[in-house]
Parts: C-alpha cells; sequence; structure tokens
C-alpha cells in the first residue's frame, strides 16, 4: 500500500476549469514548474464558487496538490499520466471529464472512495446527504473533522463538475445525467485508475466495471481479451469460465 492510500488531500473545491487549464498547458509542452508558477498566478483571483476575486495564497494554494497528478504526478503513476496524456491528446476538451477523474481517482484514492460511498447510497436511493457520505467514510477513515471536512470539498465538486445536482434541501444531493462512455481506451483507463486506487491493486472485472466509483458514468462492457490487447498497465488473470481479476502490471 502507498502513502496515496492514506492520504485525504482534498483541502478544497477542485473545479473542473481549472483541471482543464492544467491539462491544456501540458498538452501545449509546458514543464512542471512552469505550469505550477502560472499556477500561482492563475488561481489568485478564482473562487471555489466559480466566481472572481481576491484570495488568500495560503488558500488558493492549497488547490495545486490535486491539480499536481497531472503535471508532477508520483512515480508510480507516470506512465499512468502518460497514457491518459495521449488519450487527451484525441479527445475534445468538453470530453475530458472522465480523464480528471481517472487521474485523481489514481492520485487521490480519498477522492475515488468518496465516490464510492456517493455512489453506493444513489444505488439504493434517488438522494444522498451529506451526512450520510460521510458516516460511511467513517467506518474507513474513522471519526475525524479532517475526513468531513475534505469529504465535503470532495462532494462539491462533484458537483462544481456538474456530476450531481443540489436539490432544495441544503446538503442533499442527486445524480446528473449519466455520461455514457463509449470509447474503450477510456473506460480502460479508468479501471486502471480503479486499481490504483485499491491498495491490493487488484479486483474482479465484473465488480470494477460496476463500481459505484463511477457513478457518473456508463461503461461499454469489456472483456479480458480486449483488455489484454489494449492495456499493457494490466495483467488479466483468469479463474474458471467467467471469472477474471484484472491487476496491476508494471509497463514494459
Amino acid at each position: 500500500m502507498s502513502k496515496r492510500h492514506e492520504k485525504i488531500g482534498i483541502k478544497q473545491v477542485i473545479r473542473l476549469e481549472w483541471m482543464d487549464h492544467v491539462l491544456n498547458m501540458l498538452l501545449a509542452g509546458m514543464e512542471p514548474e512552469a505550469i505550477r508558477t502560472e499556477l500561482k498566478d492563475y488561481l489568485a483571483d478564482k473562487k471555489q464558487s466559480g466566481g472572481t476575486g481576491e484570495r488568500g495564497e495560503k488558500t488558493y494554494l492549497m488547490a495545486i496538490g490535486p491539480l499536481s497528478a497531472w503535471f508532477d504526478p508520483e512515480p508510480e503513476l507516470v506512465d499512468f499520466r502518460n497514457l491518459a496524456l495521449v488519450l487527451a491528446s484525441k479527445l475534445q476538451q468538453k470530453e475530458w471529464l472522465p480523464l480528471h477523474w481517472a487521474i485523481l481517482s489514481a492520485a487521490y484514492p480519498f477522492w475515488f472512495n468518496v465516490a464510492k460511498q456517493t455512489g453506493r447510497l444513489l444505488n439504493l436511493q434517488e438522494k444522498v446527504t451529506q451526512r450520510q457520505i460521510f458516516n460511511r467514510l467513517k467506518e474507513q477513515y474513522g471519526d475525524r473533522e479532517t475526513v468531513s471536512r475534505n469529504a465535503r470539498y470532495a462532494v462539491r465538486s462533484f458537483v462544481a463538475w456538474g456530476v450531481l445536482k443540489d436539490t432544495k434541501s441544503k446538503g442533499s444531493y442527486e445524480k446528473s445525467d449519466t455520461l455514457m462512455i463509449q470509447d474503450r481506451d477510456l473506460a480502460i483507463l479508468l479501471l486502471e485508475a480503479a486499481l490504483h486506487a485499491i491498495p491490493e491493486g487488484k479486483g474482479a472485472l465484473g465488480l470494477l466495471i460496476n463500481s459505484p466509483a463511477f457513478f457518473p458514468f456508463q461503461l461499454p462492457m469489456l472483456t479480458g481479451d480486449l483488455i489484454t490487447k489494449s492495456a499493457s498497465g494490466i495483467d488479466v488473470v483468469r479463474h474458471g469460465l467467467d471469472d477474471e481479476l484484472l491487476k496491476l502490471e508494471k509497463r514494459k
């Protein structure tokens, strides 16, 4: 298990347009330090609500950690990030949301786990509350104020990204329209992100495709054979006729 699986690190709302801005700079060939410097200026007047106005330096610099998942990934995630970059170069910017979801899920498993608990609740009911999500997270991370606060930022990020919607009741949410993932390479990237988010780095194919952490998306049907041919970072292990296990494999 990596330190990634222990850290929480979502210390404020992360807006989708900030992620797009970082990815555009990366695709333009900017170096990590240049991106970091540009971000300090860019975020200086960007509010978490989406508006603009003066912000404290300590506050806006907190956003750089999650954003750096794109331009300064941990060593074990560099190949994964590079694969995501290749896909980004082939997609339109309006199609990048699943890429950002994958990158944050891999780099910040806490994001993945907040999404998973949110998705589980949405499978049971039409509306979910912050309290319900927080209570489930406490079972995994403990009853700490830090957990609830960071989970609140993650959930508000889901709303800012348009995958959750506020209801009339404060602290209550409902699911937005499902995003259909038709690109199989993009779907496989999401599966690999899940493997990076899981401490054991492995999981059953059927469970991963239907993971509640992917509640905003509808993934296409994928077979182990297709994944074997398409994904150098995933090893497919077969148990019996229908049971296929995916696990991380070092890229060659």
